[in-house]
């Protein structure tokens, strides 16, 4: 199964949330690759923890990779392997798959020599054993819309000489929708035309981003993305889907910049290259 929020469990447990683990994190990161008769998952994660590392290392701990699409499928992975081959006739993708590394114990196992635990349980871990097959730490949530790994769509551009100003931002079903009063207003006879319109996707971004805080935070100002169930929404999904990527934990009205600089590879960084760009140019 997939771990999408902290579970109760009876003893310590390693995750990017939890506070049982004193400054250790399990981050993963996968992109995918297929043909006509295989996916290819590649795999790379984080883990900071030593006691658990040493566990791997001994085999007396397993990773276990988990895909949640139609159903649920296990795949055990070696230490340090980094990608997993798996044929199309054994799985099946869905519009929204869901990607999670999992440590699972191989025996019986003792906390006593686990000194990278909180010091809330200094001295409670002589005492905990974790019996076989229990799970040890669960990564993050990586999820792909679909079996495409190509970067999701979430900009569309048009040209509409109907509308009362220079420039029209609109939020669709599945895409923001920059709208030009003129083409012109698009630089398409430039050099780098695209990055050029980058500050109006940095525009789009925000209007798209206040929205998701507007329709699913509480009071209006903050939403906590590791509470949040995935959004039905198209736009909104896609939006999620990018700030879990990047590790965003919580979207306010406060950090949005900072969210939108993450998700977008510091768009206006490389608006900022394309002016100076044209300047030299011209000099």
């Amino acid at each position: 199964m997939i771990y999408k929020k902290d579970a109760n469990f009876p003893y310590p447990l390693l995750t990017n949330t939890s506070s049982s683990y004193q400054g250790c994190n399990f981050v993963l990161d996968v992109s995918l690759e297929e043909n006509s008769e295989n996916y290819r998952f590649e795999i790379n994660y984080e883990m900071d923890s030593k006691f658990i590392l040493e566990l791997l290392q001994s085999k007396h701990a397993q990773l276990v990779l988990v895909i949640q699409s139609k159903d649920n499928k296990f795949f055990n992975l070696k230490l340090g392997e980094r990608y997993i081959e798996i044929s199309k006739s054994r799985i099946s993708l869905s519009k929204r798959t869901n990607i999670q590394l999992l440590i699972q114990a191989k025996e019986e196992i003792s906390f006593v020599k686990n000194e990278d635990l909180s010091p809330f349980y200094d001295a409670l871990k002589d005492e905990i054993v974790v019996p076989k097959h229990s799970i040890l730490g669960f990564s993050n949530c990586v999820i792909f819309e679909g079996s495409n790994n190509k970067p999701l769509e979430l900009f569309e551009k048009r040209v509409n000489p109907n509308i009362k100003s220079d420039i029209k931002i609109e939020l669709g079903s599945e895409t923001i929708v920059i709208q030009y009063k003129k083409e012109e207003l698009q630089f398409s006879d430039f050099p780098m035309s695209n990055t050029l319109n980058n500050h109006y996707i940095y525009m789009g971004l925000q209007k798209a981003l206040y929205r998701f805080i507007v329709t699913h935070s509480e009071d209006g100002e903050s939403v906590d993305l590791e509470q949040l169930d995935h959004p039905e929404d198209g736009l909104d999904f896609k939006l999620y889907t990018l700030m879990k990527k990047k590790m965003v934990q919580e979207l306010n009205v406060e950090n949005m910049d900072e969210v939108i600089c993450l998700i977008s590879d510091k768009i206006l960084d490389k608006h900022a290259n394309a002016i100076k760009g044209l300047y030299q140019n011209e000099n």
